[in-house]
């Protein structure tokens, strides 16, 4: 029985759920919906633990959870960009924009492009759309010579 053919039941710890508990709610996203999580659980779980899930996630195109994955990654690449990042992390962040490059559909192709921009100039951070999901709801490619947009 594969992820998606299961059913999830629920997490154990919602603040701190496990890789595998994430993977079969964001087939069955209905079971728990987003507005009954904690405040700011998008924040809580867009760390290194979950990376890789979310980054799977995101680039599944039939993952029903897949924007919320794709927000979440925005927040692990703000994060990963920081001065005080650790290098773990922003090894992290390199290898899943070079992954979302090279096999990535259009959302995350535009996704990778965004990190490189925002690795190069980390200026042009704006927290509502990395942090609030501006990049995910109004996709576009952020320009490297101008502003912001």
């Amino acid at each position: 029985m594969t992820v998606r053919e299961s059913t999830f039941f629920g997490f154990a710890n919602p603040v701190d759920p496990r890789p595998e508990e994430l993977q079969a709610w964001a087939y069955h996203p209905e079971a728990v919906p987003l507005s009954s999580m904690p405040p700011d659980w998008d924040l809580l779980i867009s760390g290194d633990v979950l990376a890789p899930t979310l980054f799977e996630l995101a680039m599944d195109r039939q993952c029903p959870a897949r924007r919320f994955a794709q927000h979440c990654l925005h927040i692990y690449a703000a994060d990963g960009v920081r001065q005080n990042a650790s290098s773990q992390r922003k090894r992290r962040l390199k290898k899943f924009v070079e992954r979302a490059e090279e096999v990535g559909d259009e959302p995350m192709s535009i996704w990778a492009h965004n990190c490189r921009v925002l690795m190069s100039r980390p200026e042009i951070f704006d927290y509502s759309d990395w942090i609030e999901g501006g990049l995910v709801r109004h996709p576009r490619r952020l320009g490297l010579f101008n502003n912001r947009r």
